[in-house]
């Protein structure tokens, strides 16, 4: 397959990359692939990969770097070129630029300059995930990689807890087991979730389940590979206080304060340990009046 080399018009061309198999990529993105003055990349190696797989002529381009930790030096130098009326094509490392991807400040800058800008619009992982899980695509939320020190990654869990939208988070196979306990934790064992991973490519996987059941399944048969996790939204159930405490002083007849917590939350929808400190609130109390 050969491109007829067109000339582009002065400005920035963001180009979304495959995730995976390199067949999907759009015919625009390989146009403007062959037509660009200028390619930057958040990977050169990847992006050289690809066009040598799709038999487009780099000539006598170069491949400028442009990632996140170059990107404050790198950007003044494609501003200039923008500025000087050359087309430069900004290519992700995988998947669409600007979605978990530095090319936000370049884009910004681009356009406060009053620059061109303008997409190949293409694969997106989490997109991706959303259309093969099961989970509700009605309405959903990107959160992206969560922090890595355990009391920030909490806040930014529970930040989520009650939001009305499919979530969807990039994990590394190293922490998914970690972030699925931490989310049992904070949203409850019984939300359903789906663990993406490897996709478009040959060992595609998605597991599905309660985020329990996800947690169990990753003890004993690790992952490897990239993933999007997901989990559906948080529950709608609104608990009457008063049910909510007449049928944990009932089950505390029979039961241990842990037990009717795991009981209670699961009946109402509710996280696991509020329940369980009204239910200690109110065990205590039961004790008191004897």
């Amino acid at each position: 397959m050969s491109f007829e080399i067109k000339p582009l018009a002065a400005g920035l061309y963001f180009v979304a990359t495959p995730i995976g198999n390199a067949r999907d990529i759009t015919l625009r993105a390989l146009d403007i692939l062959a037509s660009a003055d200028v390619l930057a990349a958040e990977d050169t190696r990847t992006l050289r990969k690809l066009m040598e797989i799709h038999g487009i002529a780099l000539k006598d381009r170069k491949i400028i770097a442009y990632h996140d930790h170059n990107g404050e030096r790198a950007r003044p130098g494609l501003l200039k070129l923008l500025n000087e009326g050359k087309s430069v094509a900004y290519a992700s490392e995988a998947g669409t630029p600007l979605i978990a991807d530095p090319g936000f400040a370049l884009c910004r800058d681009a356009l406060n300059e009053g620059m061109k800008v303008t997409t190949a619009p293409g694969p997106a992982a989490f997109v991706t995930a959303l259309s093969i899980s099961g989970l509700a695509s009605d309405r959903f939320l990107f959160a992206g990689f969560p922090p890595a020190s355990k009391g920030t990654r909490r806040s930014f869990f529970a930040q989520f807890t009650d939001l009305q939208a499919t979530l969807g988070f990039y994990e590394s196979p190293k922490r998914i087991h970690k972030t699925l306990s931490e989310l049992c934790d904070i949203y409850g064992d019984n939300r359903q979730a789906a663990i993406c991973r490897e996709l478009t490519k040959k060992f595609e996987e998605v597991r599905k389940g309660t985020l329990a059941e996800l947690c169990e399944s990753l003890e004993n048969s690790p992952v490897k590979g990239e993933i999007v996790l997901l989990v559906e939204r948080g529950s709608q159930t609104v608990a009457d206080l008063e049910d909510l405490e007449q049928m944990i002083k009932e089950q505390l007849q029979t039961q241990s304060v842990k037990d009717v917590a795991a009981e209670v939350a699961e009946k109402f929808g509710l996280k696991r340990r509020d329940v369980y400190q009204k239910a200690l609130e109110i065990h205590k109390g039961q004790n008191e009046d004897e």
